[in-house]
This record gives C-alpha cells, sequence and structure tokens, in this order.
C-alpha cells in the first residue's frame, strides 16, 4: 500500500469511529453516546457546585490528555480539576511502593467525597489505573472511565459512566479520548453555562 492509499483507510477508518463510540452505565445498561456525555455532564455540574474536583490519570499519551483536561476544565469551566503527573511524586510512590500505586496513593490523600475520577488507558487493562479507581470509590468518589482496544477490557465496566472507542489502533484511541472529554467539556460550557464554543473564539 503507498502512503496515498494509507493515508485514504486512515482517514476512513477514523472518520467512522464516533458512530462505533460505545458508552454504559455502572449497572452495564447500554448508553447512547449523547446519554454518556449527558450523564458526565451532569456529574461535573454537580462536582462544581459542591465545589469539588475532578481528578484525571493515565500513563504516557493518556498522562498528556490528563494534562491538557485539567487545565481546560478549571480555565474554561472553573472547574477544579488536577491531574497527578508530577515527575517527583511519579518516581517517589513508585519507588517507594510501586508502580501500581502510582495514582491510588495520591488520590487516597487528597481525594474527597464527591470528587470525580476520569480514568483513562487504551487498553483498559492497566494495573495501576484499575487500582486508581478502586482508591476513588474507597474514598466516595465517582469515576468515569475512557477505553479501547477490546471491549472484555478491565477497566471499562468499573466506571459510572464508562465510553469505549473500539480500535486496537493507540492513536485512534488516544485521539478520541481527547474529543470525548473535550465533548464533556464543551457541552458543559453550551448548555450550562450559554458559552458558544463554536464561535467564541472567532475575530470581533
Amino acid at each position: 500500500m503507498n502512503v496515498e492509499s494509507f493515508v485514504t483507510k486512515y482517514n476512513t477508518d477514523f472518520c467512522n469511529l464516533p458512530a462505533a463510540f460505545k458508552a454504559h452505565d455502572k449497572a452495564g445498561n447500554s448508553l447512547t453516546f449523547a446519554q454518556g456525555i449527558d450523564a458526565a455532564v451532569q456529574l461535573i455540574v454537580k462536582v462544581q457546585q459542591g465545589g469539588n474536583k475532578i481528578m484525571l490519570v493515565g500513563n504516557g499519551g493518556s498522562a498528556g490528555i490528563t494534562s491538557h483536561l485539567a487545565i481546560d476544565f478549571w480555565k474554561n469551566a472553573g472547574v477544579k480539576a488536577t491531574a497527578f503527573n508530577d515527575s517527583s511524586l511519579l518516581t517517589c510512590i513508585s519507588n517507594d511502593y510501586s508502580y501500581e500505586e502510582v495514582f491510588a496513593k495520591p488520590i487516597e490523600t487528597f481525594a474527597d467525597a464527591g470528587d470525580i475520577l476520569i480514568a483513562i488507558s487504551s487498553s483498559g487493562n492497566s494495573a495501576n489505573i484499575i487500582k486508581s479507581v478502586e482508591a476513588a470509590y474507597s474514598k466516595g468518589c465517582s469515576v468515569i472511565t475512557l477505553s479501547g482496544f477490546s471491549e472484555e477490557n478491565k477497566l471499562g465496566s468499573k466506571g459510572d459512566v464508562n465510553f469505549f472507542v473500539p480500535s486496537y489502533s493507540y492513536g485512534f484511541v488516544e485521539v478520541l479520548h481527547t474529543y470525548i472529554i473535550h465533548c464533556m467539556l464543551d457541552a458543559k460550557l453550551y448548555c450550562h453555562n450559554n458559552i458558544d464554543i463554536f464561535n467564541k473564539n472567532q475575530p470581533i
């Protein structure tokens, strides 16, 4: 396959994925993507109203997503949000405990009842992400998960709201996880804050 043919296939496969997103609640009930976003937005609005916060965790490319969206949530939506990506934190907890606990330990310390954890894993099987979910529930938090690869992954059934991208491509899954969380943020801004996210950056 030459590069032009590859790009055509790449674009086609990518553009078909949003229609194939899957979402469900903690009880396993299927949700449309719009229903899943609505459920996530309701949790985010409740967090803001209660003065609580969003915590985001992920490894590698997913860690980049957490840093990006944590800033967008507090800067653009006024919702307190943080990502546990400080290099000293990561190396200290990994060294003193284990990498599996690298997010669970800070969640045990900093989470308050009523917070939200957004847990991201492309494979849905990262042990440290699974442990972060367990820690969040132990502190009385709600959980939103984003996963990909196999629909049978471990993370995809653990959240109050779960989103699944049916692809084994890291690039597709990571980009579309960013898209999904941006959709939550933008839906909150557009529907609850009356901010026209489609046009607000146009020059006056």
